[in-house]
C-alpha cells in the first residue's frame, strides 16, 4: 500500500460529506459497488446505516478488507 491519502466529496442522502483512504482501498470499494450494482455513494450511505457512529473511513477499510 502507497500510505497516500485519496479524499473524496459525496453527497450521502441529504449530506455532503469527505472520506479520505488509500487509493487500493477506494480501488477495491469501486469493485465491490459495481458488483453489487449500486453507486459508491450508495455503498457509503448502506455503510454508514450499519456503522453505529463509527469513523467512516474505518468502516470502509474493514467493509473493503472482509468482502
Amino acid at each position: 500500500m502507497s500510505g497516500v491519502l485519496e479524499k473524496r466529496s459525496m453527497r450521502i442522502g441529504a449530506r455532503r460529506t469527505s472520506v479520505a483512504l488509500e487509493k487500493e482501498f477506494w480501488r477495491e470499494l469501486e469493485r465491490i459497488a459495481r458488483s453489487k450494482g449500486v453507486s459508491l455513494p450508495r455503498l457509503f450511505a448502506q455503510l454508514l446505516e450499519s456503522n453505529g457512529g463509527k469513523s467512516l473511513a474505518s468502516t470502509a477499510r474493514v467493509f473493503a478488507l472482509v468482502c
